[in-house]
């Protein structure tokens, strides 16, 4: 199909959410002539303008269904598209199926983009946010990368691996670091910039100290096992792409998968959940990993590499790194209490985390 090729579109405080272009629109209709269901409505669920993304729900006459378009490149799309099909195909995994066009493909090519549809879920529901339902979220997380163990992607897919990558990752972060300060420094009149000053040197020091603990652990011979051993991880999984469904826990929202060690994914899950609390707790961090650990057993390697992985500033880093964009919006007095929050659940964490790091050990 002769086509414009799909960008990412700008929104403004007079559009809507869900707005999409109308040339959008319209090859997502000449998609839908690609499958044999007949659609009676299409309503727009998602959208990620800054990437140029989106994904509608359809009524057709087989059941709802979703359409999505994939924002990144067609090489790394059709890696997700193999994961999910052999998730559900060869594994049983409860992650939606996708539906093939006419001739049998799991995708139609359309604006240099991957567009695929998926069956919609139904019902589904976030789990409760208490312990309760951060283990069910856990519990679920482990059973997906267990039966994601033993992918091998498409010939013509991209590799999306982060197996390799840590060592470069916790550079990177030291290394942003110094921006931050010397964005601080520039910026000097601004609210939040003394304030920021005055904490940079200790995650520093936080992410030095990681980067150094990583360099001596296991993990170099861990990642030799490959990508197939460890499978997939989400790289996006919380309380909305966990979610509970009649028969069990569903993970939707497939589209960032990538090889890496698992225990990646329920770090973030952990240091995220903890910062929503505004503090660490022993027994949330403790009983999170033991539920991750029932479907997909850690051993006490891995969990060095966990613990690790965990004292790096990561809310830090991810709260700050906008700073680069627009210095001038971002350093203003919402974010001097952004700081002092971060800093606050920052002094919290270091307790539970020497009372946690030795659980594991002899554990295998």
């Amino acid at each position: 199909m002769e086509t414009q090729t799909i960008v990412p579109w700008e929104v403004d405080e007079l559009v809507d959410d869900f707005f999409i272009p109308e040339y959008i629109e319209n090859l997502g209709i000449e998609v839908l002539q690609y499958y044999s269901f007949s659609v009676q409505s299409m309503q727009v669920i998602t959208t990620k303008p800054d990437k140029g993304g989106a994904i509608w729900k359809l009524e057709t006459n087989e059941g709802p269904k979703s359409l999505k378009l994939l924002h990144r490149r067609p090489t790394r799309s059709l890696f997700s598209l193999g994961a999910q099909e052999y998730l559900v195909d060869v594994q049983g995994a409860r992650v939606p199926a996708i539906v093939p066009t006419k001739d049998g493909t799991n995708y139609v090519e359309a604006g240099d983009k991957l567009w695929f549809v998926a069956e919609w879920i139904e019902p589904l529901q976030p789990v409760s946010k208490d312990l309760d339902g951060a283990k069910h979220l856990c519990l679920a997380l482990g059973e997906f990368h267990r039966l994601s163990k033993g992918y091998i992607p498409p010939k013509q897919a991209e590799i999306a691996s982060r197996l390799h990558k840590w060592p470069k990752n916790y550079e990177k972060t030291i290394a942003k670091m110094d921006w931050f300060r010397n964005i601080s420094k520039a910026y000097d009149e601004m609210p939040a910039s003394v304030p920021l000053l005055n904490v940079i040197d200790k995650f520093e020091e936080q992410a030095r100290t990681s980067l150094e603990r990583l360099n001596q652990s296991c993990y170099l011979d861990l990642v030799q096992q490959g990508n197939q051993y460890w499978g997939l991880v989400h790289q996006d999984y919380g309380w909305s792409n966990g979610q509970m469904g009649a028969d069990g826990m569903w993970i939707i929202d497939l589209d960032g998968v990538a090889f890496d060690l698992p225990i990646r994914d329920l770090r973030k899950l952990i240091s995220g959940t903890m910062a929503d609390l505004y503090r660490w707790d022993a027994k949330w961090v403790r009983e999170m990993i033991l539920a991750y650990h029932e479907a997909n057993p850690i051993t006490s390697q891995l969990y060095e590499i966990l613990m690790i992985d965990l004292s790096l500033p990561n809310e830090f880093y991810k709260n700050i790194k906008e700073v680069v964009y627009e210095p001038e919006l971002f350093l203003n007095d919402q974010t001097t209490q952004l700081i002092q929050t971060i800093v606050e659940t920052d002094q919290t964490k270091w307790p539970v985390l020497n009372e946690i790091q030795h659980d594991w050990e002899g554990m295998e």
